[in-house]
């Protein structure tokens, strides 16, 4: 029963990841945006081409994602199928239903596999798994932002910092593993900006889009 607990909370949590909200809202809007700018269906992308209410909206609904995965899925699952648990054991099906809901977003079986970078549905993960942590690379996240204005070097050096926050806070040899795979993720998904970023062809938040940046990439 144990074992398909863990089964039961991956897929929920996949699901729930999978949920392209980016995607949705643009062609709520009569618009395909993986073929707009980056091609991205996440919240940067949207907020670009959509609007700042839009991209907000992406931007919680993504996070939320996340959160409901190891927040209130894994959880009732547990309660429903495995009966008592180990704390270990118990951090453990919340370990793996973050990490399914971050895959599930940045690989959503309702496009083909290709989604987002993962960075707003990890935030919501890391809020239900480890909040100080969340706290700590949200401020290296905003401070990068507010000296750069380059939103993808920000998510970068946030996902880079994300498991030393992650043992500074919690002390979880578990915790800092799962969230250095998140952050080593996250890294993997923005290798296009990091090349842009090099080039001096990314786009700056608020800045005039250079228009260099070569067709879209959804990944």
């Amino acid at each position: 029963m144990l074992v398909f607990a863990y089964i039961l909370a991956i897929l929920v949590a996949y699901l729930l990841g999978s949920i392209p909200t980016g995607f949705l809202v643009g062609k709520s809007r009569g618009l395909d945006i993986r073929k707009l700018g980056s091609g991205n269906i996440g919240a940067t992308n949207v907020f670009r081409f959509l609007g700042k209410p839009a991209g907000i909206f992406v931007l919680l609904m993504d996070a939320l994602k996340g959160w409901l995965a190891v927040a209130v899925a894994a959880p009732l699952i547990a309660t429903w199928l495995g009966g008592p648990m180990s704390n270990l054991t118990f951090e453990w099906l919340k370990i793996c239903a973050a990490l399914a809901a971050v895959l599930g977003h940045n690989y959503t079986c309702w496009l083909y596999f290709k989604g987002g970078k993962g960075i707003a549905t990890s935030a919501g993960v890391l809020i239900a798994l480890a909040p100080l942590a969340f706290i700590i690379i949200l401020g290296v996240f905003v401070i990068v932002l507010a000296c750069t204005r380059y939103v993808s070097l920000g998510s970068v050096l946030a996902s880079f910092a994300l498991p030393f926050a992650t043992w500074l806070t919690t002390r979880s040899v578990n915790l800092m593993i799962v969230t250095g795979i998140m952050g080593a993720l996250a890294i993997y998904k923005h290798r296009g900006n990091i090349k842009r970023l090099l080039d001096g062809t990314e786009n700056r938040l608020g800045g005039k889009k250079i228009a260099s940046q070569g067709p879209p990439q959804s990944s």
